[in-house]
């Protein structure tokens, strides 16, 4: 029974802080969600921190699963490319708050932030190495690997988990919309990167 407690506070805690963010969310709203006390909450993590970082290693679990089908293929060239960012839009349409958790941990920096980028250092590592040999192998431009990847990451989260933006643009964010921007930001990313 606690470990199936504690497993429903990390699902709430990403639902919560992925979609409505950190600062607005206290554990007294998440507890009423969840049917317990405040002090059930704390039972299992000492902290709002402490439930931050523990929700942090589940977003990227679930990022690391999402995307391990398409990282670990043998696709080679913008087809591996192509995968990744299909998976990482089919886990925006099932699972927003992972993406919108890793987005706003992103943003606010801090100690979180840190805890982000070291749970995802293995990752990055990986796919700045597919990068590199593509270049190597002429089958991608010749570019800053580092630079390139946070250009492809930051026009696939944002496409991705930007509603707002969306809305502003007077695009619906529904799966159909969704759909037309994985394709749009297939077509971008390969004008981008596709050697001539």
């Amino acid at each position: 029974m606690p470990a199936q407690t504690r497993e429903r506070i990390l699902d709430t805690s990403l639902a919560a802080f992925g979609l409505r963010g950190y600062d607005s969310t206290s554990l007294d709203e998440m507890a009423s969600d969840l049917g317990i006390t405040k002090q059930a909450i704390l039972y299992h993590f000492s902290s709002k921190e402490h439930l931050l970082n523990a929700t942090i290693e589940l977003a990227v679990k679930e990022l690391a699963s999402a995307l391990g089908g398409a990282s670990k293929s043998q696709a080679r060239g913008f087809q591996r490319i192509e995968d990744l960012v299909r998976a990482t839009f089919s886990l925006a349409a099932r699972r927003p708050e992972v993406l919108g958790l890793v987005r706003l941990v992103s943003r606010q920096g801090g100690a979180a932030s840190g805890e982000l980028a070291s749970a995802m250092s293995g990752m990055l590592g990986e796919a700045v190495r597919f990068v590199e040999a593509e270049m190597i192998a002429g089958r991608f431009r010749r570019l800053e690997p580092r630079m390139l990847l946070l250009a492809v990451y930051s026009a696939v989260i944002g496409v991705a988990t930007e509603p707002e933006v969306m809305r502003a643009l007077g695009l619906e964010p529904d799966l159909r919309s969704l759909v037309k921007a994985r394709r749009e930001t297939i077509e971008f990313l390969r004008a981008a990167l596709i050697a001539d």
